[in-house]
């Protein structure tokens, strides 16, 4: 049963994470500004992100395995205290190795938050339960980025930079205030998980990652989390005021509503999976679809595209925020307890290894266009960015690839105990004609 405190500590933890997401997409609305403060370009501009994201990411299977033995409220309130020094050093930084010596603070103290919030899910919560907190979760935590956009925006263009990076740090304070004081690992009586020694948590993450399920959930947030990321962290905000031509209030909106939309839709996608356990990885490859579908519509545009085009694509990538979320559930249903947050680790590896890549590759081939004077000395105008931003195709495809030979592995192993799952198209006529033939008996019995 779900113990009522329960909504407590997943209210801190939710807490802590929006101080994370905060801090992780506080640069995407700095961009601009960031070029002036240290005088660099843009590919210089992309690293700043790029190694906070590869941070982030090489942490994430250490984060999982310390998780597992040290518990969530020591690694919530290390993130934090990480995460305030680095905007405390950025707030201060005015040359390119300063800043990046705070965002790489910052990549490191928000790595481990999610992970360890993720964790007190199953601890705390009854397991018909478990899909749609996470996902609410998961969308909960995106108000950070709302953060990043309204308040953080407002005072970094209203008093400066430096005030703005101080407010950030003092979050991530109240944050480690929080969690120590009210966060609890587990509720009083439970069992508590048995610690590992280093012999068998090395052990524990090769069965971890040999499990066909753990590399699907990877796999799934690769394909569907990182275009998001790239346009809410680095090159939405610059796309949409330099090369789409829009003003800064009408970018706050879209941002707002990429916000808006995953909170909207993170239920809904809860509620599926819990209803249709067998056809998660489907979600993921439509929502892989339609956002290829999506930036096509909007790249092959002639001239600027219409608003309501570029609303339609910020609802399209928002959807992929609590989308990614499956991939966790995928580590949950095919991992033991001990072991969620080590495959939890894995999967989230996957979504911002894609979001580095292809943040630095947007950089390189904007950088690359101005040096060979595509771009006519535009570095941030609309046909340099068609084609810079084209890179998404190539990790959506690749992505959705891996994604269907993982699913192939899994479907296997599930046929050997047993479970088969039936091709979409037939399961669905199935569906149909069991429907159809339950209306016709009720029809037949309200005859007699």
């Amino acid at each position: 049963m779900t113990a009522p405190r329960a909504w407590l500590i997943w209210t801190i933890g939710i807490f802590a994470y929006l101080v994370a997401v905060s801090q992780r997409t506080s640069f995407g609305v700095v961009g601009l500004e960031a070029t002036e403060r240290f005088h660099a370009g843009a590919s210089a501009i992309s690293f700043f992100t790029v190694l906070q994201l590869l941070v982030y990411a090489a942490l994430q299977i250490p984060v999982g395995l310390l998780v597992d033995r040290f518990g969530s409220r020591t690694m919530i309130a290390g993130g934090a205290v990480l995460m305030g020094l680095g905007q405390l050093q950025l707030a201060f930084a005015d040359t390119i190795p300063g800043g990046v010596a705070g965002r790489i603070l910052v990549g490191a103290g928000d790595a481990m938050t999610f992970i360890s919030v993720i964790r007190l899910i199953p601890l705390w919560f009854a397991p018909a339960r478990v899909p749609l907190v996470t996902q609410l979760t998961g969308m909960s935590g995106q108000l950070g980025q709302l953060f990043s956009v309204l308040p953080f925006a407002f005072v970094l263009h209203s008093f400066g930079w430096t005030p703005g990076f101080l407010m950030l740090a003092g979050m991530a304070g109240l944050a480690v205030v929080l969690v120590l004081v009210v966060l609890k690992d587990h509720p009083l009586g439970a069992p508590v998980p048995q610690t590992q020694g280093l012999k068998a948590t090395g052990a524990s993450l090769a069965r971890a990652w040999r499990q066909p399920g753990t590399r699907l959930g990877m796999w799934s947030h690769f394909t569907i989390q990182f275009s998001g990321t790239v346009f809410a962290m680095t090159w939405g905000y610059p796309f949409l005021i330099s090369g789409q031509g829009l003003d800064a209030a009408t970018v706050a909106g879209l941002m707002t509503l990429y916000v808006a939309a995953g909170l909207a839709v993170g239920p809904f996608i809860g509620s599926f999976v819990s209803r249709h356990p067998l056809r998660r990885s489907t979600m993921v490859l439509l929502i892989a679809a339609a956002t290829a579908a999506a930036w096509a519509a909007v790249l092959l545009t002639p001239g600027r595209a219409p608003l309501w085009l570029l609303a339609c694509l910020v609802v399209v990538l928002a959807i992929g925020g609590p989308g990614s979320m499956i991939g966790f559930d995928f580590a949950r249903t095919f991992n033991p307890a001990h072991r969620i947050g080590t495959a939890t680790g894995i999967v989230n590896v996957g979504g911002f290894i894609a979001a580095l890549v292809a943040i630095f590759l947007i950089g390189l081939v904007l950088d690359l266009l101005l040096a060979s004077g595509f771009s006519e000395g535009v570095l941030y105008g609309l046909e340099p960015f068609r084609i810079a931003l084209s890179v998404h195709f190539l990790l959506l495809g690749f992505g959705a690839v891996m994604m269907v030979l993982c699913r192939r592995k899994v479907r296997r192993q599930m046929a050997a105990k047993g479970v088969v799952v039936a091709p979409l198209l037939r399961a669905v006529a199935q569906q149909r004609r069991a429907n159809l033939a339950q209306r016709r008996q009720g029809d037949r019995a309200g005859k007699d």
